[in-house]
């Protein structure tokens, strides 16, 4: 859906199934606000400073809290919103309204909340063939040291363990999104970086992450969780990311739930750091998807703890996570 049918639907389920009136105003001379949303209910009517997305992900959840401050009163209006973002969007009071006829809205002495309506799925577009697994693994590489960009597709193979066809149509995916500039016959620029680093995080939480997964354990010694700092992880194989990367970064977050990447089998796992596999335990370990990368105190990369952090979504993580950026990668993007 585009903006306009994604306001369409969503102003005519929420009347048809909560007698709600809406009217829509496009945003004129404004480009960080997409236009305003009049509400009628019952008697009461509210005008809101509205945002629209096609789907709203944990990276966009900073941005639309300063616009919800900035321009007050506030909605962000999408064709989906997971529950995840939905309860951290109530946990930071921002309205939203998907295009089903769910509602959450909490201002001028009004509270409606409705989430009995199904989501209408997005359709998913043929994936541009930079960010399938393995395109993501590439540009991962790009991402953390451009000047990747400009070895040969045989290098680039080798490196990453990947074809050259495979290269070949990265290439092709990143010219066609706009993200790859070429200077001349042999030699490249990232363009847009920001806007490629924010399209690998999302694609990265959805389509590679989920198939790295090793299993979530405990330790078997509780009090091991607490002194995860002491454990002696082996060095090149296995590293720290996510929570426990944010506080070594950062020394700003105390650890709810400890993520590593490793190389180490099960087996190996469970027996050097006394793990035991529980679907509740607070330790989820994930296969390492890169070859090569300088480990500096068995920590990931700064973009990839900043990337866990930021897809987790709740405030403390999102805070740590913008520490790292500022500090190790605002320069670079």
């Amino acid at each position: 859906m585009n903006p306009q049918e994604i306001i369409h639907n969503a102003l005519n389920n929420i009347q048809t199934k909560a007698n709600i009136i809406g009217k829509w105003k496009d945003a004129e001379g404004q480009d960080r606000i997409d236009g305003e949303l009049k509400l009628e209910i019952e008697n009461h009517t509210i005008r809101l400073f509205t945002d629209i997305k096609t789907e709203v992900r944990t990276i966009h959840l900073e941005k639309i809290e300063e616009l919800a401050k900035e321009y007050h009163p506030f909605i962000v209006v999408a064709q989906r919103i997971f529950p995840k973002i939905k309860e951290e969007l109530r946990n930071r009071n921002i309205a939203y309204l998907e295009a089903n006829g769910n509602i959450y809205l909490k201002e001028e002495g009004l509270f409606l909340w409705i989430e009995a309506n199904n989501p209408i799925e997005i359709k998913d577009k043929t994936t541009n063939r930079a960010f399938t697994k393995t395109g993501l693994k590439v540009v991962y590489q790009f991402l953390i040291n451009e000047e990747w960009i400009n070895y040969t597709y045989r290098q680039i193979a080798e490196e990453t363990n990947t074809g050259i066809g495979n290269v070949n149509n990265i290439f092709t995916g990143l010219k066609q999104e706009g993200y790859l500039l070429q200077l001349n016959k042999e030699q490249y620029k990232l363009e847009n970086k920001k806007k490629l680093l924010e399209k690998w995080i999302i694609e990265y939480e959805k389509r590679l992450k989920p198939t790295l997964i090793i299993g979530t354990f405990r330790f078997l010694k509780e009090d091991d969780f607490y002194n995860w700092k002491k454990l002696q992880l082996q060095n090149g194989k296995t590293c720290w990311g996510g929570e426990p990367a944010g506080d070594v970064f950062t020394n700003y977050l105390r650890p709810e739930e400890l993520t590593i990447y490793t190389t180490e089998t099960r087996g190996d796992l469970m027996k050097n750091y006394r793990l035991v596999p529980d679907i509740n335990g607070n330790v989820k370990i994930f296969k390492k998807f890169w070859e090569n990368e300088d480990v500096n105190n068995n920590v990931v990369h700064p973009l990839l703890a900043y990337t866990d952090l930021i897809n987790k979504g709740d405030r403390r993580c999102t805070e740590t996570a913008q520490k790292i950026y500022d500090e190790y990668l605002q320069n670079k993007f």
